[in-house]
């Protein structure tokens, strides 16, 4: 079985660290875990990994956040990878800072790397992994606090959180969406 794991961000030092990039920085703690390489490949950075007999795709868009879709489309018909077998992993600002939860479909909630693979693919019925940021910003403020680097407290929090969105993957690919959301949305 083949499993592709996207997440998401936007390539650039500029964005290093941000809380959009939070996808990109579970599958780095990911690929790290195992030795696996990034390699720059067509729309994405891409390692493969293997767990437990299954084979493990993994993939950072380097079309950034707003194109998303185009990456995540070329991967599933490059990989023949079903969308049952697609997990998205995005950052939330409508979940508190470090709150986990898997969802198997459901609309974009004004993310635009969301919107754009619901666009590309013309389905919101994907997996998605949403990763809390939370909202302290104030109006007008969104963009600039989801480009924004995790404040001191929440950065050292931060492998914790990132450790537990790696379970929540190997826990997808071995047993699928419904037992995931089961065992890990609170």
């Amino acid at each position: 079985m083949k499993y592709l794991i996207v997440g998401l961000g936007n390539i650039g030092p500029e964005y290093l660290l941000t809380r959009h990039n939070v996808g990109f920085m579970v599958l780095d703690k990911l690929a790290a875990s195992v030795d696996a390489k990034f390699s720059m490949e067509r729309l994405a950075y891409h390692t493969e990994i293997k767990h437990k007999g299954k084979q493990i795709h993994l993939i950072k868009p380097t079309t950034y956040m707003n194109l998303s879709g185009k990456a995540v489309n070329y991967w599933m018909k490059e990989l023949k990878i079903e969308k049952e077998n697609v997990l998205i992993i995005t950052d939330d600002i409508a979940l508190p800072y470090g709150k986990l939860r898997t969802k198997s479909k459901g609309s974009h909630g004004g993310h635009n790397g969301l919107r754009n693979i619901e666009e590309v693919l013309g389905s919101s019925q994907y997996g998605r992994l949403r990763f809390g940021v939370g909202d302290d910003f104030g109006k007008g403020r969104q963009v600039e606090y989801v480009l924004g680097k995790f404040d001191g407290s929440q950065f050292a929090e931060l492998p914790e959180h990132l450790d537990r969105a790696i379970d929540i993957i190997f826990s997808f690919c071995l047993q699928g969406i419904d037992k995931t959301m089961n065992s890990f949305n609170q």
